[in-house]
Parts: C-alpha cells; sequence; structure tokens
C-alpha cells in the first residue's frame, strides 16, 4: 500500500553541542516542533493516531512517549521509539507508512529527535567485584572489532583508496556552509523556533585560511601506506558534520484520512527503504539504500528532481555524487549536514523536511524527489516522495 500522503512537515533550529538547545530534553525540543507542524497546517491533535521518534543517544527509555504526552496527546496515543543511529528519523517515517498500510492507523506524525547536549554519561558495569565501571562515548555496531572501525576512521580510509583528497574534502564542506548560509531566508518557514533557537547556528563563512587551520581528526592507517599519502587525503574537522542538537518531523496519512480531515495532501509517498551495508564502510550504506529506493520506484536518479543526503562526511558526499552519477550542484542545494550540524536521531528526518521545502517552494506537480542517509554498523534509508 502506497496511498499514503504527508500532510505537513516541520523541523527545529539545528544547533550544536552547549549551543540553543543544548538545556532541553528530547521531549521538549520535539514538543514545540509537533505542536508547530500541526497548528501550521491545521491539523487537529485529535487526529493524530500515533507518534513515531527516532532517537540514538537517549539512552533507553521512550522518548517518543515523553513527546506524546509533553505535547498534549491523549493518554491513549501509542508512541514508539526507533533507534538505528542516523538513519532513525527517515526509519520511523517509513515505519509510519508501515502502520498505515497495515491499517492500524490512518494519521501518524513520525521523525526524529537527539538531545545530544543532555546525553547520559555512558559506562559499561564491572563484570567482577572489585572492578570499576569503564566509561565509553560510542557502543559497537559489529560484534567483531575488525569490521568495527570508528567512523572517522572509515571515513579516512575511505578518502584514500578513493583518492578524495583533504583540498576536495574541504572544498565540498566550503560548499555546504556557503550554501546554508545563502538559504537561511529560503528555509526560515521550515524551522519551528524553540525557546531562543529560530535558525541554523553552524553555517559560516569560510575561505581558504580557515580551511587551513582546521586540524586533522582522521588520517587512514595501514603500514602498507606512506605517510605523505595518509596525510594528503585525511580528514579535517571542517569536513565532518558536527555533533548537534535538533528534531523534525512529519505528518503522513492515508489519503482517505485527508479527505475525511478535508487536508490538503502535499506529497505522495512513493517508497521507504532500509539495507544493510558493510559495516567496513558504513557511510557508503546511503548509496545502496538510495539505489533501492529508486528500484522500487523503477525511477533512474536522472528522474529525481531534488536529493538529499545527510552528509556526515564530505568524502561520504562526494563518493555519493560519484556513485550516483550526480553533480555537486544537484546534491543539498542549500546545505547538507556538513554545513548545519548532526543532530543523530533527527538528521534523516531533518534531510527529508529539507526536500519537502524545497520542492514545496519549486517543484511542479509531479516532480519526485531522494533523501537518503547513512548510519553506524553499515545501515542506510532512503525515501522518494513525489510532489502533489
Amino acid at each position: 500500500m502506497n496511498d499514503a500522503v504527508i500532510l505537513g512537515w516541520g523541523r527545529s533550529a539545528v544547533t550544536p553541542l552547549g549551543g540553543a538547545l543544548s538545556r532541553l530534553q528530547a521531549h521538549e525540543i520535539a514538543a514545540p516542533v509537533v505542536q508547530g507542524i500541526l497548528g501550521r497546517f491545521g491539523i487537529p491533535l485529535t487526529a493524530i493516531d500515533a507518534v513515531i521518534a527516532g532517537n540514538a543517544m537517549g539512552a533507553g527509555g521512550n522518548p517518543a512517549r515523553m513527546l506524546a504526552l509533553a505535547a498534549g496527546f491523549a493518554d491513549r496515543v501509542p508512541a514508539l521509539s526507533v533507534d538505528s543511529q542516523c538513519c532513525a528519523g527517515l526509519d520511523a517515517i517509513a515505519l509510519a507508512h508501515g502502520m498505515l498500510a497495515a491499517g492500524n492507523a490512518e494519521v501518524v506524525i513520525a521523525g526524529g529527535v537527539e538531545a545530544w547536549s543532555r546525553a547520559p554519561i555512558r559506562q559499561h558495569r564491572p563484570r567482577h567485584t572489585g572492578e570499576a565501571a569503564i566509561a565509553y562515548d560510542s557502543p559497537a555496531f559489529a560484534p567483531d572489532p575488525a569490521r568495527d572501525p570508528g567512523m572517522l576512521l572509515a571515513a579516512a580510509r575511505h578518502a584514500l583508496h578513493a583518492g578524495i583528497t583533504r583540498e576536495q574534502q574541504d572544498a565540498w564542506a566550503m560548499q555546504s556552509h556557503t550554501r546554508a548560509v545563502a538559504a537561511r531566508e529560503h528555509i526560515r518557514n521550515e524551522i519551528i523556533p524553540v525557546g531562543a533557537a529560530t535558525q541554523d547556528s553552524y553555517p559560516r563563512t569560510l575561505d581558504q585560511r580557515h580551511l587551513a587551520r582546521m586540524p586533522i581528526v582522521a588520517v587512514s592507517d595501514g603500514a602498507d601506506v606512506d605517510e605523505t599519502r595518509r596525510q594528503r587525503h585525511a580528514v579535517s574537522r571542517i569536513a565532518i558534520s558536527p555533533s548537534a542538537d535538533g528534531a523534525a518531523f512529519v505528518v503522513i496519512a492515508t489519503r482517505d484520512a485527508a479527505r475525511r480531515l478535508n487536508l490538503h495532501p502535499h506529497f505522495a509517498w512513493k517508497a521507504g527503504v532500509s539495507v544493510g551495508a558493510l559495516p567496513e564502510t558504513p557511510m557508503l550504506a546511503a548509496i545502496d539504500a538510495a539505489q533501492a529506493a529508486l528500484a522500487r520506484t523503477a525511477n533512474i536518479i536522472k528522474d529525481m528532481w531534488g536529493v538529499e543526503l545527510h552528509d556526515a562526511f564530505a568524502a561520504q558526499a562526494i563518493a555519493f555524487c560519484e556513485a550516483m552519477k550526480l553533480s555537486p550542484t544537484q546534491l543539498n542545494r542549500h546545505g547538507g549536514g556538513l554545513g548545519r550540524g548532526h543532530p543523530i536521531g533527527a538528521s534523516g528526518a531533518i534531510s527529508l523536511v529539507r526536500l519537502l521545502t524545497d520542492m514545496q517552494h519549486e517543484a511542479p506537480d509531479g516532480a519526485l524527489g531522494l533523501a537518503a542517509i547513512a548510519a553506524a554498523g553499515g545501515i542506510g534509508a532512503a525515501a522518494i516522495v513525489e510532489r502533489c
């Protein structure tokens, strides 16, 4: 059942750790966004049958239920939290479509939220009496450590293997910032204020002097590669998407529900996919997801009016363009995650919201758009929508 439509969408500003959203818990960021979307698109609170929220850093609990209650939904409204790391926000929306297809709901609000600034301090419990707890920043994403490189190391390894230089990566990141700064007025209406956070605060105007001062954060390993080559293909601070707080949601419904509620369907949901790929190169899973979504709809990339990728790494965006045969001008036309930030559980939903806004402003009826993201452990998610 693909007869589902999108009735509304929106997001918070994306703010770096310690920024304007840093004192808020996940539900405190998400609830105003959800309320703002419903108000902006004239969707009654009572029309929502379920809430699905992606979240990666909350360390358990049920952030979606906290959100549902904080936003004022009736106690009877079910709420489901999803943790597929970076893919969680986009996976949540695909799962919402699944609820519609199964007949378990008619109108669902779904997306993702991350309060990374308020993430719990993580520790592994001692195995034996007298041992100390072991603190950690990131859990394992593959049972075999050899298949589970850190994300930064994986990016540096791929940059070296694919011949992507630091200069190319930095230039892509600078372009992302430039586009995001230029688009601030264009995207203003998609951002729902949460407290003092009214616009993405990370994008800035950069030049070559800024790039030259950026420290290197990851260099490929391997004794068979000389140090000069490793440095040439290293990953700098500007070429990764910074840790951030934020939220994004969409309202997805059956066409029958839209008619019954007298609500205008802005987009048709054409496909949502989640795929697995090599955990050694997790950022490339977005390519597999995008290709799977295109195959499901019998489309090719040239059919897409717009393409949004959450580029956690500049090397990832460059690889995506090469694999999908896209020119850089066709991807993230108003800046991507590199110029915005990475609120993990929300980032996939933010990419979709960005796509919807651009298509609402500029795309003709019948135009198609693709949003994609990859996550640690080698999983990818993608969605295709059609302008109504």
